[in-house]
């Protein structure tokens, strides 16, 4: 009786010429690690390089109000020719210096005038320029805020695509599995010792695997296209993480301190007490419009000019202080400083959120960060237990106490298991470094004292993947029993 349903066949020969095909693609240069990437990434991203320019803006902007205070010079000149057209006559006797033969009707001039005023006293321009300060403190927390966001992006991102590499390799073997217990029951079907249910459900797991193992790989691309925007370059290969990475509890380990961490280093909150010295000075500069201004000033002019009359040069300077001192405004001044109060009363409620709001994210964290080190040491065992039931049931199936329906369960239950594990252990090392964000000490030496656990002897790549789905690993379920927790 021939088989109902076949699977595709892999010759060795076909085998070795998909690895040479393969080994052909692969890159020589050595996979890049999470420190290579995160420094390409502080040095390319559009989003860091855009919040860099902003700050570069809001310095110049400091400058710009500084301005206000120091003397102010201006000067003008001009050249013109004078055409005067006059028909009425003079009743006065000729030459006595009006419309007489002697008047002169088109001369040339010039003149010329410099300007200095120097601010003796204007609280506004000056409350002005202490707020541009404190906008470039604050724009540096805001700087300072990104960078630490971008590291964290970048850390997720580079290990989201571990993450869907080892659910790849999980999903690949299961369907390597499911596929040989379906032509183990096509030929037990041949020879009349099984139904052509067990060849159904068999059939039916393997497409389920199939589609799931089609969805992962999906994943694994998405997952590199996700690190090459943070980044702006394309990296054919990554580094993996080491099965020996410590699992431990969040340094320190009371969760009181990383609260009393955060609300002393988080740029966060440092950010939102910025805003409200910002709307201080916002009211500062409102109560100014009430204040009188007195300014220093210099005038000189020059003229010149060939007229008849005027022949000659002219000069005149000017010495003296003057004073503005605003009556009345139509209200807008004292509308402006209840304006500024309500924005400072608002700012003031943003700053409490905040530290509320960090306050709970860093509690949380470090709550998920301590049930992460037991969850992975219970999905460490679940696999040690899945393989065992899938041996037991195994054997059961050969003498008759279990059915294929089994089988195929706890198939899926140990991949489960092996996907579960590896979720949980990059999901432990990106809560710890949320962890630190949220903290505000996510740096550069987080990321290189992360980077040491990382290897190269097992790089991580598109490129490793067959048409077919065929993996590297012929079967996870065969790797090393991951080590024990610490």
């Amino acid at each position: 009786m021939s088989p109902l349903i076949s699977l595709p066949s892999r010759s060795p020969l076909r085998h070795a010429i998909s690895l040479l095909v393969v080994a052909a693609f692969v890159p020589s240069a050595h996979a890049a690690d999470l420190l290579t990437i995160t420094q390409d990434a502080l040095e390319h991203s559009a989003t860091l390089n855009s919040s860099r320019s902003t700050f570069k803006s809001t310095e110049a902007g400091q400058d710009v109000e500084r301005g206000d205070l120091l003397p102010q010079i201006s000067a003008t000149g001009s050249l013109y020719h004078q055409k005067v057209f006059d028909e009425q006559s003079s009743t006065l006797s000729a030459g006595s210096g009006s419309g007489g033969a002697g008047s002169d009707d088109s001369y040339n001039g010039s003149s010329a005038g410099v300007n200095v005023t120097q601010a003796l006293f204007d609280a506004t321009n000056w409350y002005e320029y202490l707020q541009s300060k404190k906008q470039v403190g604050q724009q540096s927390l805001q700087l300072e805020i990104d960078q630490q966001q971008l590291l964290y992006d970048v850390a997720e991102a580079y290990f989201e695509i571990l993450r869907a590499k080892e659910v790849l390799d999980a999903s690949q073997a299961q369907e390597k599995a499911i596929g040989r217990q379906l032509e183990q029951s096509n030929e037990q079907f041949n020879v009349g010792l099984v139904a052509i249910t067990d060849v159904n459900e068999a059939k039916a797991a393997y497409d389920s695997a199939r589609a799931e193992r089609i969805a992962a790989k999906s994943d694994l691309q998405v997952s590199f296209e996700a690190l090459e925007r943070l980044t702006g370059r394309r990296y054919p290969s990554i580094e993996s993480l080491a099965d020996d990475l410590p699992i431990e509890p969040p340094m320190p380990a009371n969760r009181d301190d990383w609260v009393d961490l955060a609300l002393a280093s988080s740029p966060s909150i440092q950010y939102a007490q910025a805003s409200v010295e910002l709307a201080k000075s916002g009211v500062d500069i409102a109560q100014a419009g009430h204040l009188p201004t007195l300014d220093a000033f210099a005038d000189y002019s020059y003229s010149d000019s060939d007229n008849d009359y005027t022949r000659g040069h002219g000069e005149d300077l000017q010495v003296g202080v003057q004073a503005n001192l605003p009556i009345y405004t139509g209200g807008s001044t004292s509308a402006s400083v209840r304006e500024n109060t309500y924005t400072l009363e608002a700012t003031q409620y943003d700053f409490e959120d905040q530290r509320r709001f960090t306050t709970q994210q860093v509690r949380s964290l470090f709550a998920q960060v301590s049930n992460d080190v037991e969850s992975v040491e219970a999905q460490r065992e679940a696999i040690v237990s899945s393989r065992s039931a899938l041996e037991a049931t195994r054997a059961g199936y050969e003498v008759g106490t279990r059915n294929i329906v089994d089988v195929l369960d706890a198939e899926q239950a140990l991949y489960e298991s092996i996907s579960n594990y590896a979720d949980a252990r990059y999901t432990y090392v990106t809560d710890l470094l949320q962890l630190r964000q949220q903290a505000g000490v996510l740096n550069l030496d987080v990321i290189r004292g992360t980077n040491r656990w990382l290897r190269d002897s097992d790089p991580v790549s598109l490129t490793t993947i067959d048409d077919d789905g065929a993996s590297a690993v012929d079967d996870i379920g065969a790797r090393p029993t991951p080590p024990p927790a610490p």
